[in-house]
């Protein structure tokens, strides 16, 4: 059945009336930097159609001690239909691992007037850099940064409602959402041990990362909030201010008992700079959970109540700036901790306590298309823990 649907969608980009998305120009400007969604929507401003795109990433990476895993992280395939001059359509199909299937977008656009735009369907929730801008050649280093993978998590997206736009006045982009949030757990009355009725999703190792709906029939009884505003007003500087709030969702069952749901509050810096042949950006993001204790005592976790996390840095192309080919040498350092406080009645664990040094190379060969190659040396604060060192090979590409 997979294969006969994508089998006639592929037909469909052939015979409709289709473009290919503009070519990734990999521009060093972050204030014009687009992601995905944001090409999509622009490139066929000016006739009505199909839109067809693609990214993809293959990695190896071999750590410490273990053999060398090789892996097509994922192949993604990006669609836009524009039905007339205020309504298009976005979506993102994606194969992870060869063998997992996700819908990563699928979103209306209708814009009520210049630079307002209403949105409804699986969006990204705006926070942080590489939640919005993942694309394999819009980031330094084979892999994404630990922090946006732990904390934020990336990639993260949810069902909603909400409106975008820009006020070119003020130099603002902004965003605002509402959304359904994240699956505390899950809720087996018919076990026949009390404590196996209730399996968290949410934990000290990964943080929020499992909580995540995806869109894939997901549940809501609370609304969740979350808002970006992002400042291009000065030359080759790119700032942009996160927050998220509101409450995990909870089985109809037991959402009236203590702890089946917690509440979240998330906040959120980043900073993107390009001058010439020098690139620089950082990060900080905190979240703070409220109810964790009642949380963790009810599906037996160990939930934080407090996440936070940052990160600097910094790259410079090697070859000349006239030429079209980069090779830039980067250097990133994060420090991000899943248990940065923690309620009453858990122990902090200091092996969540976790630091990073990555150094590499990015070769972007071609618009649109990079070699990646990295090493890292990855730290956590309990006592006795080693350095784990980690080769990273792989390639990206975008059209």
């Amino acid at each position: 059945m997979k294969k006969i649907f994508f089998g006639l969608l592929a037909g469909a980009s052939l015979f409709a009336s289709a473009q290919t998305a503009q070519r990734d120009s990999i521009p060093t400007n972050p204030q014009t930097q687009q992601n995905a969604a944001q090409r999509i929507l622009s490139s066929n401003l000016n006739q009505q159609g199909l839109t067809v795109g693609g990214y993809a990433e293959a990695h190896l990476n071999r750590a410490t001690g273990e053999n060398a895993k090789l892996d097509v992280h994922r192949l993604v395939m990006l669609f836009g239909y524009k039905f007339n001059e205020r309504t298009q359509f976005v979506t993102e199909i994606e194969f992870e691992h060869v063998k997992e299937v996700y819908v990563e977008q699928a979103f209306l656009q209708y814009t009520v007037a210049d630079n307002v735009n209403l949105r409804a369907g699986l969006m990204l929730v705006p926070m942080g850099i590489v939640n919005e801008y993942h694309e394999p050649t819009t980031f330094n280093g084979v892999e994404r940064p630990s922090m946006d993978k732990s904390i934020i998590p990336s990639t993260w997206r949810e069902l909603g409602l909400g409106v975008s736009g820009k006020w070119d006045a003020a130099s603002l982009r902004y965003q605002a959402y509402m959304f359904n949030g994240f699956n505390s757990g899950t809720y087996n009355p018919d076990a026949v041990d009390v404590a196996d009725r209730f399996t968290a999703k949410l934990g000290g190792k990964d943080g929020l990362r499992g909580g995540r709906q995806k869109g894939a029939e997901s549940m809501m009884n609370n609304i969740n909030f979350a808002g970006k505003l992002d400042y291009y007003g000065l030359p080759g500087l790119r700032l942009g201010l996160s927050g998220y709030f509101g409450r995990t969702q909870s089985d109809n069952a037991i959402e009236d008992m203590e702890g089946a749901d917690v509440g979240i509050a998330m906040v959120g810096l980043d900073a993107r700079y390009a001058y010439q042949g020098f690139t620089a950006r950082g990060q900080f993001i905190h979240a703070n959970i409220s109810d964790a204790k009642e949380y963790n005592a009810l599906y037996s976790a160990d939930l934080g109540s407090a996440l936070q996390g940052w990160y600097l840095e910094a790259a410079y192309n090697l070859l000349p700036i006239d030429k079209k080919q980069q090779l830039f040498a980067f250097a990133r350092y994060e420090d991000y901790n899943t248990h940065a406080s923690v309620a009453e009645g858990t122990v902090k664990n200091l092996k969540y306590d976790r630091d990073e040094w990555t150094f590499g190379l990015t070769y972007k060969v071609a618009p649109g298309a990079a070699f990646k190659a990295d090493y890292q040396f990855k730290n956590n604060a309990a006592a006795g823990s080693t350095t784990t060192k980690q080769l990273n090979l792989g390639f990206g590409v975008w059209f």
